[in-house]
């Protein structure tokens, strides 16, 4: 069956849509859209490749960092086709049953990013408030338990809501609020109106990233008053500028996330185009903002970006001046 097509709907699929009322500039749209999915996919596989190669950054803050790039990579990948489908071919027709995998997807890869969050606060909780156990805690061990405990937490909830999905029968050809399948939109056209699938989704939404965000939360909490007790000014600005980079991946992540589960759950009233742009904002922002956060605020990522890029015009430089060379040399002998 085809990911998406744009013929006529019918009963056996959905109807994406990327801004309400205004396809007749979806093309400029895509423009900037594009730019954002570039900058989301160079960046994150950038930061992914240089902590893999540089060997003094294989530590647990920069493991944790590689495993957010990770997730808002394949974050960037799930929603890449329908997203430029519908803005580029106006392609809006998606099947039920690859709507229900892109469903999946979107949440598993928002869950996670979820998790490596609070992962990271851990981290930084233990670099500030427990300095002299930092190397003890956290090793190269640890921090494969922690990767393995985020993904086998994340497998073990949405176990139960995939069995739910399987179970449920949906009313074809109805148009959802974005170019891409979201559990709230999708939800609504089941046919049993049972209220599980729903009620699930809702309890994974608020216990996980509930939970995740008052641990986030907590350990900030530990942690200022960790630098408040630190007499020197320079320290405590010092400690505190560790934290910037986190704080920041947790703004762009959960204040889209929270504003749009909002706008579906408690404002049914809310128009369709708000609706449509903070999915947008949901999905772009976190993937967008992180690399280039951690590139300008952590030195070492900014270090080995700025030799990357020195390196590769270095090598341009000496391909070019080899080509003189054997142009030359071709020239002589011709001569």
């Amino acid at each position: 069956m085809l990911l998406f097509n744009n013929t006529t709907s019918s009963s056996s699929n959905f109807l994406l849509t990327a801004f309400p009322g205004l396809e007749f500039v979806h093309v400029w749209i895509s423009i900037p859209v594009c730019c954002l999915y570039t900058v989301a996919l160079l960046g994150n596989s950038m930061i992914l490749m240089i902590i893999i190669t540089e060997r003094s950054l294989h530590k647990p803050m920069y493991y944790f960092l590689s495993m957010l790039s990770a997730v808002d990579l394949c974050l960037t990948i799930t929603t890449l086709p329908t997203v430029l489908g519908v803005l580029w071919f106006h392609a809006r027709e998606i099947s039920i049953k690859a709507c229900l995998i892109q469903m999946f997807l979107v949440h598993t890869f928002s869950f996670l990013e979820s998790s490596v969050l609070v992962a990271m606060a851990f981290d930084r909780f233990m670099a500030i408030c427990n300095p002299l156990k930092y190397a003890i805690v956290l090793t190269d061990m640890m921090s494969l338990v922690i990767a393995l405990t985020v993904c086998m937490r994340q497998l073990i909830f949405s176990f139960p809501c995939v069995i739910a999905l399987i179970n449920e029968s949906f009313h074809g050809g109805q148009e959802l609020s974005h170019p891409f399948c979201y559990h709230p939109d999708v939800i609504k056209f089941t046919y049993s109106k049972s209220g599980l699938t729903n009620f699930w989704g809702m309890f994974l939404q608020l216990y996980l990233n509930g939970t995740d965000l008052l641990f986030i939360l907590f350990s900030y909490i530990l942690i200022l008053r960790t630098v408040l007790s630190i007499v020197a000014p320079k320290k405590q600005q010092k400690a505190l500028s560790t934290c910037v980079c986190h704080i920041c991946a947790v703004t762009v992540f959960y204040v889209p996330m929270i504003s749009l589960s909002l706008a579906h759950r408690l404002f049914s009233s809310t128009p369709r185009v708000i609706c449509s742009t903070l999915a947008n904002i949901y999905l772009l922002l976190p993937p967008v903002l992180n690399p280039i956060i951690y590139s300008l605020k952590t030195k070492m990522i900014r270090q080995n970006v700025t030799q990357l890029f020195q390196f590769k015009r270095l090598r341009g430089t000496e391909v070019r001046e080899l080509g003189v060379k054997w142009n030359r040399r071709g020239i002589r002998a011709s001569t």
